[in-house]
């Protein structure tokens, strides 16, 4: 049986209360088959959020945790403050938390077994930079991301693992399909288990469908188009569509 879809926003630094209109769209709206509904806030957002989507099948997330429970780490949020606050899932490893904020593979594997510890499902990406790719060494970039990042023990319950080519977040540009199925069916490879695997980068509602039906993807981590409930739920329409043709 093919895993469902998950298609995942990521807010990133953007959202204030008055957002909730958003999420209220996609809570009275109906879920297509086969495709399950993420959307990760900001932290000051999360409380709010998972109380107003209790009851929908839309899940709310989060997008960094600490790797300690708790602790004198000020500013910081923990795994377990963000399960508190109703979060099912914590994505880890984003490129721009590796970039600004010098996060090692190490420091990420750490935030993987925090979300697990919490009982969240860890969303952990991975991803090559246009230099790297260009010099030809996309798969040993990631294979080396996953080798260092994923926790031992890792389960499809526990991990989710995110491909986005740093390249094409935020810049418009998408890999073609064929350096997609590649990428995605290096990481199935090594990973194996039928962890599930999501691919990022500057998805939208008119390239999700391609997207969607490329073998080993299991979903979108949408960025600005999840900022609007009409482009996330015509992204996740075309991952029905694409998983019904499977």
């Amino acid at each position: 049986m093919e895993p469902m879809k998950l298609i995942a926003g990521n807010w990133k630094m953007n959202g204030l209360k008055a957002s909730v209109a958003e999420l209220e769209t996609l809570v009275a709206a109906s879920v297509p088959a086969g495709v399950e509904l993420l959307l990760c806030p900001p932290a000051t957002l999360v409380a709010g959020f998972a109380a107003k989507a209790t009851g929908s099948a839309v899940r709310i997330g989060a997008q960094d945790c600490h790797r300690l429970p708790s602790g004198a780490h000020t500013g910081d949020i923990s795994a377990e403050m963000l399960a508190d606050a109703g979060a099912t899932h914590i994505i880890v490893g984003h490129s721009e938390r590796r970039a600004d904020h010098g996060e090692t593979d190490e420091i990420v594997r750490h935030k993987a077994e925090a979300a697990r510890r919490a009982g969240c499902v860890a969303i952990l990406c991975v991803g090559e930079t246009l230099a790297e790719r260009e010099a030809g060494r996309t798969l040993a970039v990631i294979a080396a991301q996953l080798e260092g990042s994923v926790p031992p023990g890792a389960k499809a319950e526990t991990l989710i693992i995110a491909y986005e080519p740093v390249w094409a977040i935020g810049t418009g540009l998408t890999p073609t399909a064929a350096q997609v199925a590649e990428v995605h069916a290096a990481i199935a490879g090594q990973i194996g288990k039928g962890i599930r695997i999501l691919y990022g980068g500057s998805v939208k509602p008119g390239n999700a469908a391609e997207l969607m039906a490329i073998p080993h993807v299991d979903g979108a981590l949408v960025g600005g188009a999840s900022l609007k409930a009409a482009d996330f739920l015509a992204i996740a329409e075309a991952a029905a569509g694409a998983g019904a043709g499977a």
